[in-house]
């Protein structure tokens, strides 16, 4: 949609620093349709060098040329991560530009990209622990419950840092038109009070118990910071963000 609508978190396309061995990368507007109505929104991958000096790629944005220049300075990209079933598009161009990348699945995300007949191809599967390419860097778990979709989030230890990608939006008021805020402030997914979207929220209902346990080790981490895909992230006080985001499980 257009920039009226929805603006970007300029400049795009580009590493950004977020602590020592991690980065986002803010990427253009991608369309979403969700109950006949199409739905902009912005997209963050965040990428981090493991101790071997290999790239791991959290929800792949869309390749530049300049991207691609900037990242091959600070590494080889070695993991091409899908960390929920929405969050795929790109991961083959990614996997063309770095074939000898490897491709890891999340749950249910192979039969999303058959349905809306999406070219994708995975090597791996993501599990509840870390494998062994990065559980010297990161920890993981599929945070359970929901009834649509499983995702998979992560937790960096160097820099204290979780990384989510649909389980908190947190959209700014001044980067949307009134139309669309609007809608925003009625799934519950506005700054500074971004959580998990209404309509995903219900879709946990009857199976909360779930999400509670998986809450409650993200929660043992004790992150510093929060890094999302859609909207302002939290570059401090990670672990009350967390609870304050959650606190429909209660």
């Amino acid at each position: 949609m257009n920039q009226d609508v929805l603006k970007l978190y300029e400049p795009i396309n580009i590493l950004k620093q977020v602590d020592e061995n991690i980065w986002i990368v803010d990427g253009p507007i991608v369309q979403m349709t969700m109950y006949g109505v199409t739905i902009p929104f912005p997209t963050r991958m965040t990428i981090v060098r493991l101790s071997n000096g290999e790239l791991w790629c959290h929800s792949p944005t869309q390749l530049t040329l300049e991207l691609i220049g900037q990242i091959n300075s600070v590494g080889s990209v070695a993991h091409l991560i899908s960390p929920n079933k929405i969050h795929y598009v790109h991961i083959n161009s990614w996997a063309v530009a770095y074939p000898e990348a490897t491709t890891w699945a999340s749950p249910g995300v192979r039969a999303r990209a058959a349905q809306q007949k999406i070219e994708v191809s995975f090597d791996g599967d993501l599990e509840d622990e870390p494998p062994a390419q990065w559980v010297e860097d990161l920890d993981q778990l599929i945070f359970r419950g929901s009834r649509f979709m499983d995702e998979v989030v992560f937790f960096h230890r160097q820099s204290r840092t979780l990384i989510v990608t649909d389980l908190i939006e947190n959209f700014e008021a001044d980067k949307v038109s009134k139309r669309f805020g609007w809608l925003l402030q009625l799934v519950g997914v506005v700054d500074p009070d971004g959580k998990t979207p209404w309509d995903l929220r219900m879709t946990f209902w009857g199976q909360k118990e779930h999400a509670r346990s998986c809450l409650k080790r993200m929660l043992e981490w004790k992150p510093q910071k929060v890094i999302l895909a859609h909207g302002r992230w939290y570059e401090n006080n990670g672990t009350a963000e967390l609870r304050r985001a959650f606190r429909w499980l209660e």
